[in-house]
């Protein structure tokens, strides 16, 4: 929801408080000028909503006497989705860190929903279990999200300051080609101007984002999250792994996302390029996939796949 938007619905909220409410009192609770509450006042009206106008020096708005919101109107379906799916944004880290903000929105629905439904919502909710772990997340600011979001739409640059891995804050200009979401993690990836070449951003890292004069046109073809995920399997790791996989490579791309590593049809198999900080966890990998591997590099993760199988061999005879 753009920040307008949002000012609008809080003077629509103020208004339902009832009574009237002068010029000047409502552009200090909404934090904009006098002439911008009457925009709003009039933006209010053009959707049907009946606000009055009252003339003089103190002249200000209100609601028409008697006049309800009509309740919010959800099919059981509806309902469902709608609080399931913020429970899931929950989970994932999907959701900003500008306030509760996913928590705020249930218990709004929550509130306007009838008492039925909401009894039979809250029961699902409070029964539900999930498989999938809760995603430890990095979320961004609501501006830093939406502009670099805006500003691909539309293809036009923005200036970001960015903190980076090392610490080093600095400022760079960005022709946004998409936004990602993976792993808890959003994304913005696109063609830096400071350093002349495709480039991605984590969002968390981003201090401040704003549109700048200019446009720009997307590759085609271009994809951001193959751009995304690729970028990723490169980072720098402790270890440097080549395996090759007896599979085919239709078996190995369906298995073996491309943040993992990269993949190369070669005879007798598919050989996997990847980093990892720590063997034991390529070592998990590689056996949890269930085809025989010839490992190349490096030797101790020969020596962790022995270990592996000791102690599976154990828990077994155990």
């Amino acid at each position: 929801m753009t920040r307008p938007t949002a000012r609008v619905l809080a003077l629509l909220e103020i208004l339902q408080a009832g009574g009237g409410f002068t010029v000047a009192d409502l552009a200090g609770r909404l934090g904009v000028d006098e002439r911008t509450v009457r925009r709003y006042a009039a933006h209010l009206a053009d959707l049907g909503i009946p606000v009055e106008a009252r003339r003089g020096r103190y002249g200000g708005y209100r609601l028409a006497p008697g006049y309800k919101l009509p309740p919010l109107m959800l099919t059981d379906e509806e309902a469902v989705a709608v609080m399931l799916g913020l429970v899931a944004a929950r989970r994932a880290g999907l959701v900003t860190a500008e306030g509760a903000a996913a928590e705020s929105a249930t218990a709004k629905i929550r509130r306007v929903l009838p008492a039925v439904l909401a009894r039979r919502i809250d029961s699902l909710l409070e029964t539900v279990d999930f498989t999938a772990r809760v995603r430890k997340s990095a979320p961004p600011g609501i501006e830093v999200l939406l502009v670099p979001a805006e500003a691909a739409r539309h293809q036009q640059p923005v200036d970001i300051t960015y903190t980076t891995w090392r610490g080093e804050v600095g400022e760079r200009r960005l022709d946004p080609y998409g936004l990602v979401f993976h792993a808890g993690r959003w994304y913005v990836t696109g063609h830096d101007h400071n350093r002349r070449a495709v480039r991605t951003f984590r969002l968390d890292r981003i201090g401040t984002a704003r549109p700048t004069p200019g446009r720009f046109d997307i590759p085609a073809g271009f994809d951001p999250t193959t751009q995304v995920l690729t970028g990723l399997a490169a980072v720098p790791y402790a270890h440097d792994i080549s395996v090759v996989l007896h599979t085919s490579p239709e078996q190995a791309q369906r298995r073996i996302p491309p943040s993992v590593g990269t993949l190369t049809e070669v005879p007798g198999g598919v050989r996997l390029t990847a980093r990892a900080e720590r063997l034991d966890g390529a070592a998990q990998m590689l056996a949890g996939l269930g085809w025989s591997f010839t490992i190349e590099r490096p030797d101790e993760l020969k020596d962790e796949i022995r270990a592996l199988a000791a102690r599976l061999l154990t828990d077994t005879d155990a």
